[in-house]
């Protein structure tokens, strides 16, 4: 099941046009709160991706959730949670906690990250053991770096390379802008631009494809290893949430 830790899912997404969202500002906000839903295919296991976005008193709270559906439940029980609560400084997403929780695939990771943007470094317990890095320019974690692109591309455009903080491994994404398509999804159907992020060094490629009128939410997520296709997630279902606060 790594494929499916890898999106960043949650995970990992990019270079566009600048253009602001068709969707409802709410003020002092760039992303808008919302809750989705995606198919989801894992090699032969079929499944969903729950994801929402909230407001909290000092930023955001993110989420999402991995599960098997069908007969994949038989193979497959159990599911990938994970949060990050992120904050903006005004050029850019900042993640300040990080949770998850996976009894999906077969290892049962655990992984509580918290960032002191002030001390430059992050702590917390990964499997049960105590972890620390020095933060050295932006770093996000698997759930932020997703906003953190989104955030970008509504703002100031996006930056050739990111930070991932997995776990206890720091990863440098390279990010490509490979361009405008038409895309069709159970939700409807868009023109995207496609955002693909690949670790340096590594032959596992993720695509985002996303929709300015959705704020540059991806309403397609593919990953790909040696060319070939590894899970494939599409938008179902979509909704706007009203402002309001979420967590700390």
């Amino acid at each position: 099941m790594r494929p499916v830790r890898n999106f960043g899912m949650h995970r990992l997404l990019a270079s566009l046009l600048l253009a602001a969202p068709l969707l409802p500002a709410f003020a002092g906000q760039v992303l808008t709160p919302y809750a989705a839903e995606y198919r989801i295919k894992i090699s032969v296991l079929g499944g969903k991706l729950n994801t929402r976005v909230e407001t909290t008193a000092t930023g955001y709270m993110a989420e999402s959730v991995i599960r098997a559906t069908g007969m994949s439940r038989l193979v497959a029980g159990g599911s990938i949670r994970e949060k990050s609560w992120f904050t903006e400084n005004g050029e850019r997403i900042l993640p300040v906690q990080y949770r998850s929780s996976d009894t999906l695939s077969s290892d049962h990771e655990t992984v509580g990250l918290d960032f002191d943007w002030d001390r430059r470094e992050v702590t917390g317990l990964i499997d049960g053991k105590d972890f620390f890095a020095e933060l050295e320019g932006d770093v996000h974690d698997r759930v932020s770096l997703q906003y953190g692109l989104m955030y970008d591309l509504l703002t100031r455009g996006e930056s050739g390379q990111y930070q991932l903080q997995d776990a206890a491994e720091l990863k440098h994404l390279t990010i490509t802008n490979i361009g405008m398509r038409p895309v069709e999804v159970p939700f409807g159907k868009f023109e995207a631009v496609g955002i693909q992020h690949q670790r340096i060094g590594s032959s596992r490629t993720t695509t985002l494809w996303c929709v300015e009128e959705l704020g540059y939410l991806p309403v397609i997520i593919e990953q790909h290893r040696k060319g070939k296709r590894q899970m494939r997630a599409e938008l179902t279902e979509y909704e706007v949430l009203s402002n309001g606060p979420a967590g700390p």
